[in-house]
């Protein structure tokens, strides 16, 4: 098998026939091949072949064979002879995604830009578009799919369907629908590799974890659909616990429940941008209030031991680690954010009034000199984390998101791992790099699920 990165060119000839380089030729290993089949994403074609004589690494592709084969544009992708007589190019990437404010401008609503960005990177070498579960055509097996122009307009194609799927729509409701469900079947039946597979609720992280010994010690005691007889242990134990939603996101119904003996209990919550703090003399009048708010089963709910986090200014800090799988399959930390709370608020998170930091500026604060070993013992448990969860996953996992907390005695805590983490450390201007890097490393593990690894060859 020999991949290596060549020049794709579309030439007006009628004739259904693939012209290739010398040079390509030898390498692909087609020398005084006659006819191959011709693949791009799942779709293949017999074509006949003739050698040009060209310095350098390139493919001709006529109209008469495009109109067989849907090849998107031309320009710099890899070319793999992974079977004997055939030639795959590409790869196809498909970026899933949706919005409820769609234009013509913004298809993807708010991730139109994050989208843009992959598919900017990715055109140097591979086939990258974008595309919503309505653009798949199965009975055709094609998507209407959308591509970047040159000048950064959107071009509408028909494609193949792709060599590998990285999801990110954006809704919970949608991908516990039925659709989705066979949606991602379908893509299943289809081998084509499908990452991530959906979102997590912070129950699925707890049962993922449950009998990995190591990670566990940095996973909080955690108890989902807790009785008030379970949330009262817990406060008893542990002076303040998190009461949070199973499915929440950006902080949204999380509320700090503390107990102090000769004090009372005390809800710290945030309504309507407003952080709130409510006193009870008795624990059945703190139940009563969350009762009347959620629900009597108090379902869907996660309680969760506090961890006295290190401080900024009498604010607790804590992090975001964006992990990857990088073009070996490895997972690898990509970027770190630290949040410092703001005055009051139950979370650290930016819309309540948080501060983004790096971890540099955060750690150097908390623990001077001693800094960037924390740093890097956090890194390794994240990693660790990442490959617990992996292991017991039944799909692909290519992405993840943890909120890390590190407590004065440096252990390190993770408090929520999400499988479609959002991207809002990466405003921060120090950090923009290691959003760059973020998308490449999306496509370097495309290129590694779809088989066209990097070689010594290329």
């Amino acid at each position: 098998m020999s991949l290596t990165l060549c020049n794709v060119h579309l030439t007006p000839n009628p004739e259904k026939t693939l012209y290739v380089s010398t040079p390509l030729l030898k390498q692909l290993n087609l020398s005084g091949k006659k006819q191959i089949r011709l693949r791009l994403g799942k779709t293949s074609v017999p074509t006949a072949i003739k050698p040009i004589k060209k310095s350098g690494k390139h493919l001709y592709i006529t109209a008469g064979l495009r109109s067989q084969f849907r090849i998107p544009k031309g320009g710099s992708v890899y070319v793999l002879n992974e079977f004997e007589g055939g030639i795959h190019i590409g790869p196809l990437i498909g970026i899933m995604s949706d919005s409820s404010n769609r234009t013509s401008t913004s298809p993807f609503g708010g991730r139109t830009g994050f989208i843009k960005q992959i598919l900017r990177t990715g055109n140097k070498k591979a086939f990258v578009f974008a595309f919503t579960p309505r653009d798949i055509d199965w009975q055709k097996e094609n998507v209407y799919a959308y591509f970047l122009s040159d000048a950064g307009n959107w071009v509408r194609r028909t494609v193949p369907l792709p060599d590998v799927v990285y999801n990110r729509l954006p809704s919970r409701k949608a991908e516990i629908s039925s659709n989705m469900s066979q949606l991602r079947e379908r893509f299943n039946r289809k081998q084509i590799p499908y990452f991530n597979w959906s979102f997590f609720n912070k129950s699925d992280v707890y049962e993922l974890l449950e009998d990995e010994m190591e990670a566990n010690q940095h996973v909080p005691e955690s108890i989902t659909n807790p009785s008030p007889e379970m949330i009262k242990e817990m406060l008893d134990r542990h002076q303040f616990v998190y009461y949070k939603p199973t499915a929440g996101s950006l902080g949204i119904g999380i509320y700090r429940l503390t107990y102090l003996p000769k004090k009372g209990y005390f809800a710290r919550y945030t309504s309507s941008g407003k952080n709130i703090l409510l006193r009870f003399k008795q624990f059945s009048s703190l139940i009563r209030t969350l009762e009347a708010r959620h629900g009597r089963n108090l379902r869907d709910y996660v309680v969760q031991q506090g961890v006295r986090l290190v401080e900024i200014d009498g604010c607790p800090i804590d992090f975001r680690f964006h992990m990857h799988k990088d073009g070996d399959n490895n997972w690898v930390v990509v970027g770190i954010g630290a949040k410092k709370a703001g005055k009051g608020s139950v979370t650290t998170h930016v819309k309540n009034g948080g501060q983004l930091m790096t971890p540099q500026q955060a750690l150097e604060r908390a623990f001077g000199t001693r800094a960037k070993e924390v740093l890097e013992q956090a890194k390794v448990t994240a990693i660790d984390l990442a490959e617990a969860i992996e292991r017991n996953h039944p799909h692909l996992l290519g992405e993840l998101g943890f909120d890390i907390g590190i407590d004065r005695n440096e252990q390190v805590w993770m408090f929520e791992a999400n499988s479609k983490p959002g991207r809002s450390i990466f405003n921060h201007p120090l950090l923009r790099d290691e959003g760059q890097s973020s998308v490449e490393h999306i496509l370097d593990h495309c290129l590694y699920l779809s088989h066209f690894r990097r070689g010594d060859n290329m």
